[in-house]
C-alpha cells in the first residue's frame, strides 16, 4: 500500500512536470494539471484499468481528459505510468512540431490519448458514446471479455457547453452506470471567477438529467478513492464534485484566473516548488517516486493475462476480435453484390432515403456491428430496419438508438462508440441540421474514424416544410472539411455502393445526403464494380465527340440525363458525369480525372445548392444550374420549376452559350 506521504508526492510531480513542461515552451495551461493532479492520481493508481504496454486492450478502461487544454496533465500520466514513446523528451518538446506532446491531446498521435480533445464539452459528450459501446458489447460478448468503466476528467468549461446538457440526458436516461465524471470544481475560467457568468447548480443539474451525484474535496485522495468506490456500484452514471483550486501551491497565482492559461513565469515557478517541496531542477522527477509510478502501473497486467486467457478460450474470440480490428465484414461485399442484381432485374423509382432503408435491410444483416440511430426522426430518415430493436435503459443488446433531439450530442456519441472499437456507429436527421452538430463532425474527421451519418431532406427538394429545412449552403460547407466523405447518390444502386464505401472506409467518417423526393432508376447494369468509389463517372456519354459536359450529383442527375436528351434532340452531343463524392474523385489519378472532366466545349454543373465547390470540375468558365440563395415553401416540383433547375433551363443555358 502506498503511504500517504508518497501518493501526495506522487501527484505533486504531475504538477512539477506539467509546470516544466508550460514553462519551456512559453505557452499552454498549468493551472488544471496542478488543480486536478491530485484526482488523477487516485484514478490511475486505485482504479483505472490499463496495461501502458498495451494501450490498445479490449477490455481498459477508458480515461477522457476532457479538459483537453489540460493535456499536460495527462502527458506526465503517460510518461509517468511508463507508456512507451512518451518519454522525457517529449515532455520537454512539449507544444513543439513533431512531438508527441502537442497543445491539446489527439488520438492516434500520442500512445495512451483515448480521443482528441480541447473543444469544451466534446470530451464528456463522447464519454456517453464509449459508454454505450460497453454495455453494447457486455450484452453481445458478455462480462468475461468486456467489462470495463469510462472516466472522465471535467471542468467547469465542459459543464456550460450546450453539448454536454444533450450528453448527460441521454447518459441518465440510458443509466449508463459505467460512466463516472470527475468534475475539476475550480471556480475559475479565462475571464475570472465563474461566478461572472455561470450559477447553475451542476449537482442539481445532473440529478436532473437522472444521475446520481457526490462532492469532495479534490486535494484529499482518500475522499476521492471513497467516492469512486460508491460510483462504481452506482445503477447510473455518476458527476462527482471535485473542490479544488486551480494551480494548487503558486503562492501569488493558485486560485486565480492567471494561472489559467499561461506559464507561471520562473519567480513564481520557483516558489511553487519551494512550497511544494520539489527539486528546482526542471523536468526532475525522484527516483522513488518514479518507481512508484512505475510500480503500479503494472498492477493490471495480471488482469490482462487473465483476460487474454478467456479470449482464446471463447467461441466468439474471432469475432470480438474482427470488430476490435475494424476489419470489414466477409458478408458486406456480397450484400451489396446482390442487392445490385436484384435492382437490375427490378428497378425501383424510390426517394434515395427510402434506397438507404431498402440497402440497410440487407447490411444489417451481413454487418452485425453496425449500430443506426436517430434523432427523433425515425420515420423521416428510414434507419430502423426490421430485424433490429432499439436500445433501452438497463437493455443494451439492441442495434437502434433513440437519440432525442440532440444532434450534437448524439454526433458525439457516434464518435465514441467508433473509437471505442467493436462497433460501427450511424446516425441520422435532417441534412440542415448538420449545423447543430458540426463541431462533433469536425473532430471526427480530426480523429480519423469510421462514423456514418444519414443526412435526408437533402436539397430544396424536401419542398413544403420551407426554407429552414432546405439546406442550401450544406453540401458546400461540409464538402471543406479535410477527411470527410460526402455521399450524393443519385439512384438506389448508388445509394447501396455509397453505403459500401462508408461501412469500408476505417479511418474516415461520411455524410449519406438523401432525398425525400423520389429518384429514377438511372443505373440497370448489373455491374460487379462500385462506380461510386471512383467518386464521378461517365453515366451517359455522348453520341460522338461531346459539345457538352453536364455534372450533377444526387437528385440532379435525373435532371442532367433528361437535359441531355433534350439537347439530342437539337443535334448537341452531350453527356452526363454522375458525382457522388468529390472527396472520392480528388482521389483519382490524374489521366482518369482527365478523362472524366473531358474537353467538351462547354461544361455544366447541377445541383439543388450553391455553387461553391463545383468550380473544381467545371472551372470559373462553366454554367452553374443551381441556388443562389434560399428556398421557399411549395411542392417541390414547384419549386424547381421557380428556382430553374430544369432540363430546360439547362438546355437553354448550353444554346445561349453555344450560340
Amino acid at each position: 500500500m502506498t503511504s500517504h506521504a508518497l501518493e501526495t508526492r506522487m501527484a505533486h510531480a504531475i504538477r512539477s512536470l506539467a509546470m516544466d513542461g508550460v514553462e519551456k515552451a512559453k505557452s499552454g495551461h498549468p493551472g488544471l494539471p496542478m488543480g486536478a493532479a491530485d484526482i488523477a492520481t487516485v484514478i490511475y493508481t486505485r482504479f483505472l484499468k490499463f496495461d501502458p504496454t498495451d494501450t490498445h486492450w479490449a477490455d481498459r478502461d477508458r480515461f477522457i481528459l476532457s479538459a483537453g487544454h489540460g493535456s499536460m496533465l495527462l502527458y506526465a500520466l503517460l510518461y509517468l505510468t511508463g507508456t512507451p514513446g512518451m518519454t522525457m523528451d517529449e515532455l520537454k518538446s512539449f507544444r513543439q512540431w513533431g512531438s508527441k506532446t502537442p497543445g491539446h491531446p489527439e488520438v492516434g498521435h500520442t500512445p495512451g490519448v483515448e480521443m482528441t480533445t480541447g473543444p469544451l464539452g466534446q470530451g464528456i459528450s463522447t464519454a456517453v458514446g464509449f459508454a454505450l459501446a460497453e454495455r453494447h458489447l457486455n450484452a453481445e460478448f458478455g462480462s468475461e471479455l468486456v467489462d470495463h468503466f469510462t472516466y472522465v476528467l471535467a471542468s467547469d468549461g465542459d459543464l456550460m457547453e450546450g453539448i454536454s446538457q444533450e450528453a448527460i440526458a441521454l447518459a441518465g436516461h440510458l443509466k449508463l452506470n459505467r460512466l463516472i465524471v470527475l468534475w475539476d470544481d475550480n471556480g475559475i475560467s479565462i475571464d475570472g471567477p465563474l461566478s461572472i457568468a455561470d450559477s447553475v447548480d451542476q449537482r442539481k443539474r445532473f440529478e436532473s438529467a437522472s444521475w446520481a451525484t457526490d462532492a469532495v474535496d479534490g486535494h484529499d485522495q482518500a475522499a476521492i478513492a471513497a467516492a469512486i468506490e460508491r460510483a462504481k456500484k452506482s445503477d447510473r452514471p455518476v458527476l462527482i464534485a471535485c473542490k479544488t483550486t486551480i494551480g494548487f501551491g503558486a503562492p501569488k497565482k493558485a486560485g486565480t484566473s492567471k494561472v489559467h492559461g499561461e506559464p507561471l513565469g520562473a519567480e513564481e515557478l520557483a516558489a511553487t516548488k519551494a512550497a511544494l517541496g520539489l527539486s528546482p531542477e526542471p523536468f526532475h522527477v525522484d527516483t522513488d517516486v518514479l518507481d512508484a509510478w512505475r510500480s503500479n502501473a503494472k498492477r493490471s497486467q495480471g488482469a490482462h493475462a487473465e483476460w487474454k486467457k478467456r479470449l482464446a478460450a471463447s467461441p466468439k474470440s474471432a469475432e470480438f476480435e474482427r470488430r476490435m480490428g475494424g476489419k470489414p465484414s466477409p458478408k458486406l461485399s456480397d450484400a451489396i453484390r446482390a442487392l445490385k442484381a436484384k435492382y437490375a432485374a427490378e428497378p425501383q423509382t424510390v426517394a434515395t432515403r427510402k434506397a438507404s432503408e431498402m440497402a440497410l435491410e440487407s447490411i444489417t444483416e451481413a454487418v452485425p456491428e453496425l449500430v443506426l440511430g436517430s434523432a427523433d426522426l425515425t420515420p423521416s430518415n428510414n434507419t430502423k430496419t426490421k430485424n433490429i430493436t432499439p436500445m433501452a435503459p438497463g437493455s443494451y443488446a439492441g442495434r437502434y438508438i433513440h437519440y432525442g433531439i440532440r444532434e450534437h450530442g448524439m454526433a458525439a456519441a457516434v464518435n465514441g462508440m467508433a473509437l471505442h472499437g467493436g462497433i460501427i456507429p450511424s446516425d441520422a436527421t435532417f441534412m440542415v441540421f448538420t449545423d447543430y452538430f458540426r463541431p462533433a463532425l469536425r473532430l471526427s474527421a480530426l480523429m480519423g474514424i469510421r462514423a456514418i451519418h444519414v443526412m435526408t431532406h437533402d436539397s430544396i427538394g424536401l419542398g413544403e416544410d420551407g426554407p429552414t429545412h432546405q439546406p442550401v449552403e450544406h453540401l458546400a460547407a461540409l464538402r471543406v472539411i479535410p477527411n470527410l466523405n460526402v455521399f450524393r447518390p443519385a439512384d438506389v444502386v448508388e445509394t447501396a455502393e455509397c453505403w459500401e464505401i462508408a461501412l469500408t472506409e476505417t479511418c474516415t467518417p461520411s455524410i449519406l445526403a438523401l432525398t425525400r423526393q423520389n429518384l429514377a432508376q438511372l443505373r440497370k447494369d448489373n455491374a460487379v464494380e462500385n462506380r461510386s468509389a471512383r467518386g464521378a463517372y461517365e453515366l451517359v456519354a455522348a453520341e460522338g465527340a461531346a459539345d457538352v459536359s453536364i455534372f450533377a450529383s444526387g437528385s440532379e442527375v435525373e435532371i442532367a440525363v433528361a437535359a441531355r436528351e433534350q439537347l439530342a434532340a437539337k443535334g448537341v452531343k452531350a453527356r452526363v458525369v454522375s458525382v457522388p463524392s468529390f472527396e472520392l474523385f480528388a482521389r483519382q489519378d490524374d489521366a482518369y480525372r482527365a478523362a472524366t472532366l473531358g474537353k467538351a466545349k462547354v461544361n455544366v454543373a447541377v445541383e439543388a445548392g450553391v455553387r461553391q465547390g463545383w468550380d473544381s470540375l467545371i472551372g470559373t468558365d462553366g454554367i452553374f444550374v443551381g441556388m443562389t440563395g434560399f428556398g421557399a415553401s411549395a411542392p417541390y416540383k414547384e419549386l424547381y420549376k421557380h428556382f430553374g433547375i430544369t432540363a430546360e433551363a439547362i438546355v437553354e443555358k448550353v444554346s445561349q452559350r453555344l450560340g
